[in-house]
């Protein structure tokens, strides 16, 4: 029986290591964080920019104000909030929406620097391991590289691997995402002079680890 053939993913790391002398691991997450502020946030704006129209119809027509109104304004100020709430747990599109981007940026550097700490990918014979971390729901990108590259890539030099990622992963093309970071890497690599070491050893897995469920 044949072997399953590698995904083109696992295929053009493989061949970046080769190519470069380094180890390179992809992972792709659904999410950094649960964000459970995010259904209060938007219900409580959806809700109050409602009371907010029933203020001003009221005070622009007044003779509207009687018990029957007043109890479908108040429902109409509840419901809606906790429609917006039900949204941002159901609509990724609708919740991202909630996000600040502070918050999206911190969760996913947190989220891919432990990651590289609990897998132990520091733990390659020359320190060249790298990661990267793409977070669908963020539309984030995280690069992690260890030691070995200090004094050789500058730390704002890593910034050209991400940039062609980010506007793919907005496209939900994650796939595709992962890889033009890896194109991007081969080149800012051998711009520096990485060359292959002449068949070490894979330290460590080229297929890219998927970690939760597909964004909607």
């Amino acid at each position: 029986m044949n072997a399953q053939a590698p995904s083109p993913i696992a295929a053009r790391v493989a061949a970046l290591e080769r190519a470069r002398g380094v180890e390179v691991v992809t992972v792709s997450i659904a999410k950094a964080d649960l964000y459970p502020e995010l259904p209060w946030r938007a219900g409580a704006l959806v809700a109050s920019v409602v009371a907010l129209v029933v203020a001003i119809g009221d005070v622009i027509r007044p003779d509207w104000a009687t018990s029957t109104t007043l109890l479908l304004a108040l429902a109409a100020v509840m419901l809606s909030g906790a429609g917006a709430a039900l949204l941002v747990v159901f609509v990724r599109p609708f919740a991202r929406l909630f996000l600040s981007r502070l918050r999206a940026e911190a969760e996913t550097r947190q989220y891919a620097h432990a990651y590289f700490l609990d897998r132990q990918l520091f733990r390659t014979r020359r320190r060249n391991g790298i990661l990267i971390l793409v977070a669908r729901f963020e539309h984030r990108v995280e690069l992690v590289a260890d030691i070995g590259f200090d004094g050789r890539v500058a730390a704002d030099e890593w910034g050209s691997v991400i940039a062609p990622m980010v506007p793919l992963m907005r496209e939900h093309r994650t796939d595709d995402a992962i890889v033009a970071g890896l194109d991007a890497l081969d080149q800012l690599l051998a711009s520096k002079g990485y060359a292959g070491g002449g068949g070490g050893a894979n330290e460590l897995p080229d297929a890219t680890v998927e970690i939760g469920e597909e964004p909607s």
